[in-house]
């Protein structure tokens, strides 16, 4: 276990309010202060890192701001930030199948099961994108419902649509299949 601290800070984006923080010049959160799960994911995040939290700024959260920005602009479709994931290891392996969801397309929870090797663990699966604290940086919001509906997301589904309308315009028309059954 590591000591230190978790630097955090608000950050204002065109769809609300996000929390960003950093422990040792890595990204270990991004994600919306108003979440009903914000007490528990900071909680893991601090149990697993051994840190307590303070107030301030970091290069890597200057960094994440930048970035953030021209996700927003449209500019970038990709994150180069140094992060770390907190959570069991297969929360991680969930996670980081997540980063292989390309920007403007959607897939499922059910693909996302198969592409980790775990057909059968839908709602595992389904647990640990919830418990995903680097909103947009891992894209969990790129993951819809068999159906195709928009279906949970820690920041609300309404903040999830825009998301998704946003890289869908910049994606144009090389967005796949899937992405046609996200309402608009």
């Amino acid at each position: 276990m590591e000591t230190g601290h978790i630097i955090t800070c608000t950050f204002e984006t065109p769809v609300g309010a996000m929390v960003l923080g950093s422990f040792n010049d890595a990204l270990c959160l991004c994600d919306w202060p108003y979440r009903r799960s914000r007490k528990a994911v900071d909680e893991r995040i601090q149990r697993g890192l051994d840190a307590h939290v303070r107030v301030g700024s970091s290069a890597v959260i200057e960094e994440a701001m930048i970035q953030l920005e021209a996700y927003f602009k449209g500019t970038r479709q990709t994150f180069d930030l140094p992060i770390r994931m907190v959570g069991t290891e297969f929360q991680q392996r969930v996670w980081k199948a997540l980063l292989d969801v390309p920007y403007g397309s959607t897939t499922t929870y059910a693909a996302l099961t198969a592409a980790i090797a775990v057909p059968t663990a839908i709602r595992a699966v389904a647990s640990a994108n919830g418990a995903n604290a680097l909103s947009i940086i891992v894209p969990c919001h790129r993951i819809i419902g068999s159906d195709g509906a928009l279906v949970g997301y820690a920041g609300g589904v309404p903040v999830k649509r825009r998301l998704l309308q946003l890289e869908r315009a910049r994606a144009g028309a090389s967005a796949p299949d899937l992405f046609d059954g996200v309402p608009a």
